[in-house]
This record gives C-alpha cells, structure tokens and sequence, in this order.
C-alpha cells in the first residue's frame, strides 16, 4: 500500500498539468475547496470538439469563465481544478488512480474508452465520485452522462438534406463502434425524412483510438466524397474532423461568394472554425453535463446513474449564430423545429442504432 500511495504521489507530479507544482496539496492549502480532476481522451482538451466541450465545462465551474476569458452564463463554483491530457491509453488509469490517492472529491473521465477503466478504480475507491462522459457504469458511485447523439444527428440531417444542391451528402465517423453509429443512424434518418432521394455516404476513419487524432485521413475521406458529389459532409471524428473542414475550403467558392462544399460539425460549436464552411454543428452539451455534475458534488447532491440528455433538456441542438445565420433558409430552419417539437412530443422515434 506504500508503495502504490508513493507510486501515486510520484504520478501526480509527472501528469497532472495546468500549472500544477509537485508540492503536497492539502486541505489547508486549498481552503476547503472541492477537488476535481478531469482525465481527457487522446484527442486533447484542444480539440475544439468533445474535449474542448468537457474542458469547457470545468472551467466555467472553476472560474466562472471559458477558457478563452469570456464569462459563462453559470457562476463560478470556487473548486480546484486539475486536468491530465493522457499521451496514449496507457496512461489513463495512472491518472484516474492519482488523483483517487491524493482524495480527490470527483473524478472525470471523457470519452467512452474510459469506462472500463474508471469501472475498476471506482470499484478500488468506492467513497469517491467518479463521472463518466459517454460511458455506462452500473457502480453507485459513478454518475453515466449521457446523450440522446441520434436526436441532434437527425436535425441535422435534416438540414443538409435540404440545403445540399446534388442530393449526396457524406458522414465522417471518427472509431467505427456503436456510439458513432448513432450519429450516423440518425443523421441518414434525418435526411432521408427531408428528402427521400437523399444519398448518404458513411465513411470511419478507423477502428482504434488513433481514429480521433488524425485529421490527415479525415480530410482524405472527405475529398473522396466530395469527389463522389456529396456537397454536405457531417463529421463525428474528434480531431480527426478537423480535416473535412480542410477539405471543404479547399474546394472553394462560386461565382457569387458562397462556399461550393459545406462541412457541419460535432460536440462543440465549431461553426467560426471556418466562416462561411460550416453549414451548423450539432452541439452535444458536454459543458453543461460536466457543470452539472460538478454542483451536484459542491451542494452534496451527486447521485451514481445515468444522466440522460437529449433535445429535451438541450442536451442536443443545432448551432445558429454570427457565423452561419447567412446558410440556412427559414424555411429549413422552420422545419427542423417542428420536427425538434415532434421527436420531444414522441410523435417522431428516431432510431437509437446502440439499441438495435
């Protein structure tokens, strides 16, 4: 038990980042403040998707503001704040089991990868927190946030349907596994009820972790499938979508300034990573599941289970703003709200394609 506890400590001080010292941390140095550690997924806090959404998230918990300085719309909740950005899966569980050592009050693991993991620190720590972003845990000291991704998919798909000139549009999943493939059910479900003639392309990258790192091979499918006509390309891949967005700027503008090719993004509001490109994202409110999450443990409220949030609860939405009000007509944006209210009222059942 030494050894692991020094093993811990020693741990600590090699991964823990955002300007952490390996000083001993202590109750008295941190005035009583709740502890929150968060573990990334392989793609990086900077991934300007499902990472930047959780990072997001914390850091409006820790200091009330974005982290690019911008205040949030929710107060600070004075925790201390410390996150690992793991340089290959092997290093998850030394993370997870470091911060657990030092007793920290919630451990975050982002990614579905993850779960396993935190199903056996959490089983060694059972009076400490742990959450789970996209992942599933029956432990009752484990909180499962998860997301109706079909439901925000199909609006979505909706739109791009309606907006495409050729009829073909593409998805670009990043792993090939049945979380993805929600997307992707619902994204075609979506554009299939717009327009039945609808040709959906579905490519993955890849079937590892390294499928969500990789914008080089997501940009490459991406041309593949412009070069087959789609001229709206859907990516659920992490970093590795950062390459559709390449791939469709690169493809250019017409004669009247409007872009030829368009991508819609995923996790995060991605829509100025390229103004004029990105026809919408379909947000998945990581920020607000992990703020959540967050005062539940301050006010003493967290609860193991699963958290659930679709359209209902905006959990899942499609982006409007600045960046991309000028794309879409009203009349498209009329129609995907009245389907939002139908799928909410259960008069439209989108296809869950991890229940099938």
């Amino acid at each position: 038990m030494k050894l692991r506890m020094f093993l811990a400590a020693a741990l600590v001080c090699a991964l823990l980042v955002a300007g952490t010292s390996c000083r001993q941390e202590t109750r008295a140095d941190e005035k009583g403040k709740i502890r929150v550690g968060i573990v990334f997924d392989i793609g990086g806090k900077d991934d300007r998707s499902f990472n930047a959404a959780a990072y997001d998230g914390v850091k409006c918990a820790e200091t009330g503001r974005h982290p690019d300085g911008t205040p949030c719309e929710k107060p600070s909740l004075g925790i201390m704040l410390r996150d690992v950005e793991p340089g290959n899966p092997t290093s998850i569980e030394p993370a997870m089991r470091a911060f657990a050592e030092r007793g920290y009050d919630l451990i975050i693991g982002v990614g579905f990868a993850q779960a396993p993991i935190m199903e056996t620190v959490a089983k060694d720590y059972p009076n400490i927190n742990f959450a789970i972003v996209d992942g599933a845990s029956e432990l009752p000291n484990v909180a499962s946030l998860v997301f109706k991704e079909h439901e925000g998919s199909y609006l979505v798909g909706m739109i791009a349907a309606k907006e495409s000139k050729t009829g073909k549009i593409g998805f670009i999943g990043g792993m090939d596994i049945g979380l993805i493939h929600r997307f992707a059910k619902g994204y075609e479900e979506g554009a299939k009820a717009a327009r039945p003639d609808a040709e959906v392309m579905v490519n993955y990258v890849g079937v590892t972790d390294g499928a969500w790192n990789n914008p080089g091979k997501g940009k490459e499918l991406a041309l593949a499938q412009i070069g087959k006509g789609a001229d709206v390309i859907f990516t659920a891949a992490g970093n590795s979508g950062l390459g559709a967005f390449d791939a469709v700027e690169q493809a250019g503008k017409d004669s009247s300034g409007r872009a030829t090719h368009f991508v819609i993004g995923v996790d995060s509001n991605q829509n100025c990573v390229k103004p004029g490109f990105v026809l919408t994202s379909m947000v998945k409110r990581v920020d607000n599941a992990v703020y959540q999450i967050v005062s539940d443990v301050v006010e003493k409220k967290f609860k193991g289970g699963f958290h659930v949030y679709g359209l209902e609860a905006d959990g899942v939405a499609y982006s409007m703003d600045k960046c991309n009000q000028q794309l879409i007509g009203p009349d498209v944006l009329q129609q995907a709200e009245q389907a939002k209210q139908k799928i909410i009222a259960g008069q439209v059942k989108v296809t869950d394609a991890m229940k099938q």
